[in-house]
C-alpha cells in the first residue's frame, strides 16, 4: 500500500473547507498497513496540515475523518474498509421535572435490589457510562463518580449539558441515604464517558473511542443507553474487543414499540439487550420486544438525578438499561471474576415472569435476589 499517497489524499480532503464532506470511518485490513500509516502520518503531515482532524482508533485499526461523498478510495480497495460515521442518539422518550424525590425509586424496589444490600452494594465495581456526561455537583452522585473522560473536549471534565447521563448515573449508583435517592448499586463507581452532545447525539466514532477508553481503564461494565437502526462493523469490532477483555456491555433495545427488532448495539450477541417494563410488570408500550431482548427492567416513569441537583422523571429503554448495569455491579462485587457470557446466562435464567398472556415465558424481568441465588448455587 502506498501509505504516503493515502495520507496525502486524506489531507487534501480534510483541508477542504466546503461543507460537502461527510464523516467516515476507515479501517485497515492489515495490521502492517495501519502501523505504517501511524508511523508516516506525523512525517508526511506538515505542521500546517489538518492531520489533527484524523482521529485514531487503534483497537479496530481505524481512523475517523471527513471525506468527499464521491471519494471511494477505490485505488486502496482490498486494503481498507470504509463506512459512514453515523449519528447515534440516546434512548429516552417522555420526561418531566420532579420537585423532590427521596428514598428508593420504584424500579430499584421492583428488581429487589434493597434485599441484596446486606450482602452486596456493588463496592468498587467500575461502570463506564457512555452518555452525555454527569452532574459532578449533584449531592446524590458526589461519592459515586470518578473523573471519566470528555471525548468532545478532552481538557474538560465530562460535565453533563443534557441530563440523560446524570439520570442514568443516578439509577445505577446514587448514594444519598438521608436527603436524596438511592440507586441499584450505591457503592459502585461510575466513570462518565461523555460522547454525546447537549442534544443527546454522537457519532459512532465517538462511541468507539469511548469503548477504547473503557477497555484501557479496565471498567467492569459498560452502560450503553443509546442506539441506531444501522449495523456498523466498526462498532461491532469495538464491542467485540470489550467483550473479549471481560467487560459486560448492557445496551438499550430502543423505544419504537417493535415486536421483532431491536436497535444496534443491543442487537449484537456480545451485549445484553434490555427492554422496559412498567409498574405492573408488563412490557412498556414504547419498548422494543421479542426474541432479541435478553431481559426486561423498569423503564416507565423512572425518577432519577438531573442537572443542578434536581430530579426528573423519564421513560425509555435507557432507564431500564441502567437498572441492569447496577444489578450486574451487585453481582460482580459479590462474586468477582464472572465472565460476560456467564453473567448473561445468570440474568436470563433468574428472571421474574412478565405479566400478560402474550409474554414469552423464557424472557422476563430482572430479579436481583434470584440472580444472587443462581450464582450461589453454581
Amino acid at each position: 500500500m502506498d501509505t504516503a499517497a493515502f495520507i496525502r489524499l486524506l489531507q487534501d480532503t480534510t483541508a477542504c473547507t466546503d461543507r460537502s464532506t461527510v464523516k467516515r470511518i476507515i479501517r485497515f485490513q492489515r495490521a502492517s498497513d495501519y502501523r505504517n500509516f501511524l508511523e508516516q502520518l506525523p512525517q508526511v503531515a506538515s505542521s500546517s496540515s489538518p492531520h489533527k482532524s484524523i482521529r485514531q482508533m487503534p483497537s479496530i485499526r481505524g481512523i475517523a475523518c471527513r471525506l468527499h461523498p464521491e471519494e471511494t478510495l477505490e485505488r486502496f480497495a482490498g486494503r481498507v474498509w470504509i463506512e459512514k460515521d453515523c449519528k447515534i442518539s440516546v434512548h429516552s422518550s417522555s420526561q418531566k421535572s420532579i420537585t423532590v424525590d427521596k428514598g428508593i425509586p420504584w424500579g430499584v424496589n421492583q428488581i429487589k435490589a434493597p434485599q441484596a444490600w446486606g450482602t452486596t452494594t456493588g463496592h468498587r465495581i467500575k461502570i463506564g457510562v457512555i452518555d452525555t456526561g454527569a452532574d459532578f455537583s449533584h449531592p446524590d452522585l458526589r461519592h459515586s463518580l470518578s473523573r471519566g473522560i470528555n471525548l468532545l473536549n478532552r481538557s474538560m471534565l465530562p460535565h453533563d449539558d443534557n441530563g440523560h447521563g446524570t439520570h442514568i448515573a443516578g439509577t445505577i449508583a446514587a448514594a444519598n441515604q438521608l436527603q436524596g435517592m438511592i440507586g441499584v448499586a450505591p457503592r459502585a463507581l461510575i466513570s462518565p464517558v461523555k460522547a454525546f452532545d447537549h442534544n443527546g447525539s454522537a457519532f459512532v466514532s465517538d462511541i468507539i473511542l469511548g469503548i477504547e477508553w473503557c477497555i484501557r481503564n479496565r471498567v467492569n461494565v459498560i452502560n450503553m443507553s443509546f442506539g441506531m437502526k444501522t449495523r456498523s462493523k466498526a462498532l461491532l469490532g469495538a464491542v467485540n474487543n470489550a467483550h473479549n477483555a471481560g467487560i459486560i456491555i448492557v445496551a438499550s433495545s430502543g423505544n419504537d414499540g417493535k415486536r421483532r427488532s431491536v436497535d444496534y448495539p443491543a442487537r449484537y450477541p456480545q451485549t445484553i439487550a434490555v427492554g422496559a417494563t412498567n409498574k405492573l410488570r408488563r412490557v412498556a408500550a414504547f419498548s422494543n420486544r421479542g426474541a432479541y431482548i435478553d431481559v426486561y427492567a423498569p423503564g416507565d416513569k423512572i425518577v432519577s438525578a438531573w442537572l443542578r441537583g434536581k430530579y426528573n422523571e423519564m421513560s425509555g429503554t435507557s432507564m431500564a438499561t441502567s437498572h441492569v448495569s447496577g444489578a450486574i455491579a451487585l453481582l460482580l462485587a459479590h462474586k468477582p471474576g464472572l465472565s460476560p457470557t456467564e453473567i448473561k446466562a445468570i440474568i436470563k435464567r433468574s428472571v421474574q415472569p412478565l405479566r400478560g398472556n402474550k409474554a414469552r415465558r423464557t424472557i422476563g424481568e430482572l430479579d436481583v435476589m434470584r440472580m444472587m441465588q443462581a450464582v450461589d448455587k453454581s
